[in-house]
């Protein structure tokens, strides 16, 4: 009987890279390209893009999938040894186009609007105009921003010394990406440690994640500098630096709002010292950061407002489903209230995020991380749209403090599904894109299967128990 092929840290390195590789390749010519670059869909090297990209993602997650393996092993990797191998695998997208979203040109253009004093609270994109707001999607042009002082400073800043060039700019935004990816690894090993759990095993999933790379350094979302900030403030928070950490998770709040749950973290980590005085500690120290970020940004208090920015009608998410849902019924049955169907249903997604988040630190009461990591995961899932990415909030912290494998296999199967889950270019689904997104994955997976045939070919056989004996 033949024996399996050993799994080893570099067959794993190599296999991604390649992966990694065939994604930057593909995405020169099926990203979410500048307008001028644009290709024909139906063009030859616009079809092997898209093929191509593909063809890489499935590359990625058997290699990350192998990696487990490998972590799980008798001799799992060290901490250092997997930062390896995610530089290893960031490294080619670090030049690529923007891959499967066109976020990164509106936080350009949001940058050149506080250049040049447009409120970006008030006015879309279209209000800046010329060439950088051209490249934001249509659906977020006139829409106004949720991001905080803290990234649109980070934006701003990028548009001065970039000057408004695109190239530049979008170059900017993925080493803003890299750097927030490097706080998360830099803080995951230690957040598991105090969690009890494995700093490689959480570093596997919550760093190496195919959704890191594909969606916070190829698309380069802000949400990178968010989750950084607040990984690091966690791990600030819980020693001595108690008020340092306060203020890193409040500036990562005031990246994304959501990071803001990090300060029942916070409190929960120091209660032992009084609940009530750590609590009045943390939010005096949090107001005051808000208020000091805010008067050295200059951009107001709008964000606060703007966090009700509609979301496009397009996205996905429960409560967006069932509002679409329940509006089209009222509107078959000639009910007036059918415009409201949309509003109630977001409304009772918030609700329900309340009681869920409620009933994680109240009932459940699991440690202070992982309670932080199920209340961003309920947020994202029961918000007014989710995205891929968005797992990532919650994905993080449950990677360094989840107490069992079940739910770390349970979340690694959502990863590689999720990794599947958008085209390229950002774009809404097409069936073309999608049938060449689907012969790209499946082209991936007769290679792996080609190759494990060929390993298992070469392996010597088992000498037998006999011939061992003799």
């Amino acid at each position: 009987m033949l024996a399996k092929a050993p799994l080893d840290l570099h067959r794993c390195q190599a296999l991604g890279l390649t992966g990694t590789a065939f994604l930057a390749l593909g995405g020169e010519t099926a990203g979410a390209l500048p307008t001028r670059d644009f290709l024909d869909p139906g063009s030859a090297r616009a079809v092997l893009g898209v093929v191509g990209v593909y063809f890489g993602v499935v590359l990625l997650i058997a290699a990350w999938v192998l990696l487990g393996k490998v972590v799980r092993g008798p001799e799992p990797p060290t901490p250092r040894a997997l930062l390896l191998v995610l530089a290893t695998w960031a490294a080619p997208l670090l030049l690529a186009p923007p891959l499967f979203s066109r976020d990164v040109y509106s936080y350009l253009a949001q940058g050149a609007m506080v250049d040049a004093h447009i409120d970006v609270y008030a006015n879309g994109p279209a209000q800046l105009g010329g060439p950088l707001a051209d490249e934001v999607a249509p659906v977020w042009q006139q829409t106004t921003t949720p991001y905080g002082p803290v990234f649109l400073a980070v934006a701003s800043a990028l548009s001065g010394l970039t000057r408004g060039e695109i190239p530049a700019g979008l170059l900017g935004m993925r080493l803003v990406a890299l750097l927030g990816v490097g706080l998360m690894a830099a803080a995951l090993p230690r957040l598991a440690r105090h969690s009890g759990a494995d700093p490689a095993a959480a570093l596997w999933l919550g760093a190496l994640n195919p959704l890191v790379l594909l969606h916070l350094v190829a698309g380069a979302h802000n949400d990178a500098i968010m989750l950084g900030l607040l990984g690091v403030g966690l791990v600030a928070a819980r020693g001595r630096w108690h008020l340092l950490g306060v203020v890193l998770i409040t500036l990562a709040a005031l990246v994304k709002a959501p990071a803001a749950l990090g300060l029942l973290a916070v409190v929960a980590l120091r209660g032992r010292r009084g609940v009530l005085r750590t609590a009045l500690t943390t939010t005096g120290v949090a107001l005051a950061t808000t208020a000091a970020v805010t008067a050295v940004t200059g951009t107001g208090y709008g964000w606060v407002a703007a966090l009700k920015t509609p979301v496009s009608p397009h996205n996905w998410s429960p409560t967006s489903v069932l509002g679409r849902a329940t509006g089209a019924l009222l509107e078959d049955l000639g009910s007036g209230l059918a415009p409201l169907a949309m509003p109630v249903w977001h409304a009772t997604g918030l609700v329900v995020t309340v009681l869920v988040v409620l009933f994680i630190w109240l009932r459940l009461r699991p440690g202070p991380i992982y309670a932080l990591g199920l209340s961003l995961g309920a947020v994202a899932v029961f918000g007014p749209a989710i995205r891929p990415w968005y797992a990532l909030w919650g994905l993080f912290l449950i990677a360094a403090a989840a107490p069992n494998g079940s739910v770390r296999h349970r979340v690694a199967a959502a990863s590689a599904v999720l990794a599947l889950a958008v085209l390229p270019s950002g774009g809404p689904p097409d069936v073309d894109q999608v049938v060449l997104a689907v012969s790209g994955g499946a082209l991936a997976l007769v290679v792996l299967w080609q190759a494990r045939q060929a390993a298992r070919a070469e392996e010597p056989a088992q000498p037998s128990v006999l011939g061992r004996t003799a």
